[in-house]
């Protein structure tokens, strides 16, 4: 059970970001919280020719909030990190670092927004094999997008390419779309028993919506929103309680359509926006989605 948050942006004053470390800690001190996750933000308007909703802001280091949010909570922090605008020698500076200046154990590695590595920029099975064999022995893990399941592209596949590669767990985008998710995890355990592998710990994100805005935002971010769900959350009375609802029926069906248990799930709740109300629909979202997933 998870809770992701983004850096605060760069610029922010020492003060700002140890008030908002501690506005986070202290809206998810009664969660059955087992950690944090703290995203790497990336500038990701090479990755489609969609305008992007909400300007870029360029946020804090990854590891400094890591740290900051694990002396405040003591629950263990997930470090996202995207390695492909680093060259190997400035990679391997940036692991040493994360161990001896941040205390990192755990890391999650993500790749560039698009499929185009420049000059001598360290590719992610590269980056993931430097991170696997380091003193530090930091526990790693990926990403896991069903959206990119395809005849031509098999995301099953590369998830199992990532765990022989070192991964140790995968972190899904936000969903809103149970079948591909469904077909994902099926897919992903019927490859790992035909080639003899335990499947690692797949965690589901959800994110609550309650605004058009907002929802613009995730589709950006490359989620598939079924139409008939868009409609529901932007037509209802109340389009949060709504995506509330909507997870939970998500979630729902997800834990109802898996051919067998053999991945071991969790949970990740996120708010995608910085708006008081959707931030607050996420603790309530946490709670909503760990009574479904332990029912």
């Amino acid at each position: 059970m998870l809770y992701g948050t983004t850096p605060p942006r760069v610029g922010a004053t020492p003060e700002e970001v140890h008030l908002a470390a501690e506005k986070l800690v202290d809206r998810t001190k009664n969660l059955n919280l087992d950690g944090l996750i703290v995203y790497d933000v990336q500038d990701e308007s090479e990755r489609t020719g969609e305008p992007r909703p909400f300007p870029f802001l360029p946020t804090l280091d990854s590891r400094v909030y890591s740290q900051l949010l694990y002396q405040l909570s003591q629950k263990a922090v997930i470090t996202y990190k995207s390695a492909t605008h680093m060259n190997e020698a400035d990679w391997q500076q940036w692991l040493d670092q994360s161990q001896r200046d941040f205390g990192i154990a755990t890391l999650s590695l993500v790749g560039s927004p698009t499929r185009r590595q420049k000059g001598d920029t360290i590719s992610l099975p590269r980056a993931t094999e430097m991170a696997r064999v380091h003193p530090a022995n930091f526990m790693l893990g990926g990403v896991a997008i069903a959206e990119r399941n395809s005849e031509t592209r098999s995301e099953s596949q590369r998830m199992i390419q990532k765990t022989q590669a070192g991964c140790e767990f995968f972190v899904s985008q936000s969903v809103y779309n149970s079948q591909k998710t469904i077909t994902l995890l099926n897919n992903y355990a019927r490859e790992c028993r035909e080639a003899g592998l335990k499947p690692k710990r797949f965690i589901l994100t959800f994110a609550p919506c309650g605004r058009a805005k907002t929802l613009e935002f995730i589709k950006w971010l490359g989620v598939s929103v079924p139409s008939e769900i868009e409609r529901g959350i932007l037509e209802a009375a109340d389009p949060l309680s709504e995506s509330i609802g909507i997870c939970r029926s998500i979630l729902s069906e997800i834990l109802g359509s898996l051919e067998d248990r053999s991945v071991p799930l969790g949970l990740n709740i996120e708010s995608v926006s910085n708006k008081k109300e959707e931030i607050e629909a996420s603790v309530e979202l946490f709670k909503v989605l760990e009574k479904e997933l332990k029912a």
